[in-house]
């Protein structure tokens, strides 16, 4: 049984401060993890290094912004968002549907 797609739209913080992966190498992780949950990513947009416009922890007073667009299936956002919970390389996932 093939559970229908949607489409979403996903944006990640990076944190690669103390890692010696690259921001290209974390990209590639998380698209490993939407992988594993059944999805299929399309566009990814590296938006860059951002300062947060409020800080809460002066040692992180900014991230890499990260875009991906990808089709999953509806359970997909929270089982990515609890992957990713504990990997220290992304800082914040937020997924909304398009």
């Amino acid at each position: 049984m093939n559970p229908t797609k949607r489409n979403y739209r996903a944006t990640f913080i990076l944190d690669n401060n103390g890692v010696e992966d690259s921001v290209d190498q974390i990209i590639e992780n998380v698209k490993q993890e939407i992988a594993v949950v059944e999805g299929e990513v399309g566009e990814v947009e590296n938006l860059g290094q951002r300062d947060f416009a409020r800080v809460t922890n002066p040692k992180r007073p900014n991230g890499v912004y990260v875009q991906m667009h990808f089709s999953a299936p509806g359970s997909a956002p929270a089982a990515l968002k609890e992957r990713l919970r504990l990997n220290q390389t992304v800082y914040r996932t937020y997924v909304e549907s398009v």
